[in-house]
């Protein structure tokens, strides 16, 4: 059977690599951001088209693919911003964000198209709101199967503790993830990611490699990462270095941020703002600086070779911080390619029996 996928909300095509490493054609990816062109289009076989989802049609769509498949394949991840945490406490109109209608658009896109498969990946805590209700809801009631489970990431190889929440649902059948592939004894950790990477200093960048770039510090920054242990906190400074923030209640309560990361763990969650020393555990485990750019993209399980920067149109280390940061973490999308294979060959199988 032939079989072929659109990517929405496709970003710099963390997903789309991934599915097609697991042998799924990805015929485009649509994303409201031009600046994603290049990096989606330079590493994957897929066009980009930039548009509004909320623009696109059902007809948009149908077009997309050739008219010989057999299996239609509708992936996409909404942007997560209003369903984080985050959002959920410090935003008090956070569930008013407009954001939240792209998951409505998804849906009614599938309600429109009918595709005989869909996949879709957001922060965990998408799954106790109603939009995901709602969302699921309307799958159910058009004849879908579905399955969807919180994904803690180290389990499929992504060297990184990301939680997220995966949703599959086929008119074929019952469909799953596939089974976990690592447990805590074999999980990819920082060394395994990015312990050959040339060393480098604050501030410098490596000449082989312009992704290979680290922030400068400040002369207190830089005493505070030479003050800090890997897996440690800014407890263990001395109070001159202490930050006025961690000298209050509401500061006591984050003793991650300047911390640096541990060598035989996988890294903490790859945020937008991980080029940042202060923005979280982003210290190198063993370098005084934050990680690199190309080091954040690895620990996303982004190929080490994986372009971002058009020559033509460079963007800015906080413009290429948030690409990598909102992306699907490549092994993820991987899984949920693989998960989506296995499952049309069973499909098949059953079908070849039902004939003979």
């Amino acid at each position: 059977m032939q079989f072929a996928a659109v990517d929405l909300f496709c970003g710099i095509g963390g997903l789309t690599k991934g599915l097609e490493q697991a042998g799924i054609n990805v015929i485009a990816g649509i994303d409201f951001e031009q600046n994603c062109r290049y990096a989606y289009e330079a590493n994957n076989k897929a066009r980009f088209i930039q548009a509004d989802i909320t623009e696109i049609t059902e007809e948009d769509l149908v077009k997309l693919y050739p008219k010989e498949i057999d299996i239609r394949i509708l992936v996409g991840c909404a942007p997560c911003q209003p369903f984080s945490r985050y959002t959920q406490r410090y935003r008090k109109n956070g569930y008013k964000d407009e954001k939240w209608r792209l998951l409505y658009s998804f849906g009614n896109l599938i309600k429109g198209m009918r595709p005989d498969i869909i996949a879709m990946e957001n922060v965990p805590g998408l799954k106790d709101t109603k939009v995901f209700t709602d969302f699921k809801k309307e799958l159910e009631d058009i004849g879908y199967h579905i399955s969807f489970k919180v994904v803690y990431c180290p389990d499929y190889g992504v060297p990184q503790s990301r939680k997220r929440l995966v949703l599959l649902a086929s008119k074929l059948g019952e469909i799953s993830l596939v089974p976990a592939t690592h447990n805590s004894n074999t999980y990819v950790t920082v060394r395994d990611a990015i312990g050959s990477l040339p060393p480098l200093l604050a501030g410098a960048t490596d000449p082989e490699d312009s992704m290979h770039t680290a922030t400068s510090l400040s002369k207190e920054n830089l005493k505070r990462i030479q003050s800090s242990k890997p897996g440690g906190t800014w407890r263990e400074w001395d109070k001159k270095l202490q930050l006025r923030c961690h000298k209050k209640i509401t500061g006591s309560s984050y003793p991650s941020v300047y911390g640096r990361m541990l060598w035989d763990m996988p890294s903490p969650t790859i945020t937008t703002q991980f080029y940042g020393y202060g923005n979280g555990r982003f210290g190198h485990p063993d370098q005084d600086r934050a990680i690199s750019l190309r080091e954040g993209a690895i620990l996303q399980s982004f190929p080490k070779d994986y372009k971002f920067i058009d020559p033509a149109h460079p963007l800015n280390k906080r413009q290429i911080g948030i690409q990598i940061g909102n992306a699907v973490p490549v092994k993820l999308g991987e899984v949920i390619g693989k998960s989506i294979v296995e499952h049309i060959r069973r499909f098949e199988n059953v079908e070849k029996k039902d004939i003979t």
